[in-house]
């Protein structure tokens, strides 16, 4: 039994449970996970015993829990600094910050319209404000991986929470076909065939559950 054990939603619908699982494997850990189905009868009562805010992600570690996607980076930033889940630069670390804040909390649109649903492909019109969400995030990776290029091939050379916070949304972009520019599309292909990331989508694809489409 490992020290920490993670408490997700289903790997398909989840894109939450999906960024501090990818931090986690990120820093060589041995760690326990469990699913807990959504959008059953019981999934509320089931994720309440684990997590007081009744949501998904939680992280136990020992008697501590932490809950919250971006909290629970946060705390694995610190108990494994290591894993240089943060960039070490001040000015860049602010800057992977900001952009994972702005991700945790904005486009709402994008969301909406293009909820995670990693093992399907669908065509569908994007609005003019999930447009708005879309040419932002291409914006933000254009900008990061032009100012990082030399150091590797994230978003600040070396992978790092901002990554972690984006990578549902390229799932998003591969579902439905959505076009890119060429330096966001590189980036997006970086993350897809990034071995953690490839792990989660075939679990993904293995799952039994089906639930109506919903942001997790």
């Amino acid at each position: 039994m490992a020290d920490l054990t993670i408490y997700l939603g289903n790997k398909n619908y989840s894109s939450w449970s999906l960024r501090p699982w990818l931090a986690l494997k990120q820093t060589g850990a041995a760690f326990d996970e469990v699913v807990i189905p959504l959008g059953e009868a019981t999934t509320r009562a089931t994720i309440l015993s684990y997590s007081p805010s009744g949501r998904v992600p939680a992280l136990k570690h020992g008697e501590l829990t932490v809950w919250d996607s971006l909290a629970i980076c946060e705390y694995l930033a610190e108990l494994f600094p290591e894993a240089r889940l943060w960039p070490a630069d001040p000015s860049a670390r602010a800057q992977a910050r900001a952009i994972s804040a702005e991700m945790h909390s904005g486009f709402a649109a994008l969301r909406s319209r293009f909820p995670l649903n990693i093992r399907s492909t669908f065509s569908r019109s994007i609005v003019p404000e999930a447009q708005a969400d879309i040419n932002r995030i291409s914006a933000i990776w254009i900008q990061c991986r032009t100012r990082h290029a030399e150091g590797g091939p994230f978003l600040f050379g070396h992978f790092t929470i901002a990554d972690a916070m984006f990578a549902p949304v390229v799932s998003r972009f591969r579902t439905y076909k959505i076009p890119l520019e060429e330096l966001a599309q590189a980036y997006a292909d970086t993350i897809w065939a990034f071995p953690p990331m490839q792990e989660w989508a075939t679990a993904a694809g293995n799952e039994p559950m089906i639930i109506a489409e919903a942001e997790f």
